[in-house]
């Protein structure tokens, strides 16, 4: 009984190791899914700071930056928020361009206005500290994170977080959670000690959803 042989070609293709499919393509947003996007992200942004402020909570970043302010100083915080931010426009305009740097700029003013509107339609009171640090920060977090895929975000430590991640790879999540380390443990000085600890598990919490969901490769929109 006489056994058949493979043929060359047959075991040239066994053989052969297979081609990686190609990566797919990025599918840019439109200007209306841009719009959209960017005004769905200030209004959970800027709900978020409302429920933080009701229970005297406080967030890292520019935004907690400026409640920190908020509380020592009677100055609105739709004004701090925007003087703070004002000298990291510079730096987004060399890093990031003129499209980011616009987008950033329309959503700090549009979170500055809706954080002053948010009271008007809901007077609520004094909320419980551990809530308001939890869910405003939750909230917080998924309203940067709609902004960082609409490329824009809320200016001052988001900007300095994106450039890293685009240059050096490091996570944006990451550096913001350190850098609200620091804002948080500062907020000592006006807030109750109480407070500031459920404040930084809350901040944890923003920066654990933009580590784990805004990455290099992990999403393709642009």
């Amino acid at each position: 009984m006489s056994t058949q042989q493979p043929s060359a070609a047959t075991s040239s293709a066994q053989q052969a190791p297979s081609t990686p499919a190609p990566a797919p393509s990025p599918v840019r947003h439109g200007v209306v899914e841009d719009i959209l996007g960017l005004l769905v992200g200030v209004t959970v942004v800027s709900f978020g700071l409302f429920i933080l402020k009701a229970g005297s909570a406080v967030t890292g970043g520019t935004a907690g930056l400026s409640l920190l302010v908020s509380y020592l100083a009677p100055v609105p915080f739709p004004v701090l928020f925007i003087a703070i931010n004002l000298p990291f426009f510079l730096l987004a305009i060399r890093g990031k361009g003129w499209v980011f740097t616009l987008r950033s700029g329309g959503a700090i003013v549009l979170v500055s206005v809706l954080s002053g509107v948010h009271p008007l339609f809901l007077p609520v009171g004094h909320l419980d500290p551990f809530y308001a640090a939890v869910v405003g920060n939750v909230l917080c977090g998924v309203g940067i994170l709609i902004l960082f895929r609409h490329r824009a975000s809320l200016g001052g430590f988001n900007i300095v977080a994106l450039i890293l991640q685009d240059r050096f790879g490091v996570r944006a999540g990451y550096v913001l959670m350190a850098v609200d380390t620091v804002v948080v443990l500062v907020s000592l000085v006006a807030v109750p000690p109480l407070n500031v600890l459920v404040s930084a598990l809350g901040a944890v919490l923003l920066n654990l959803i933009l580590a784990l969901n805004h990455r290099p490769g992990r999403y393709l929109g642009v």
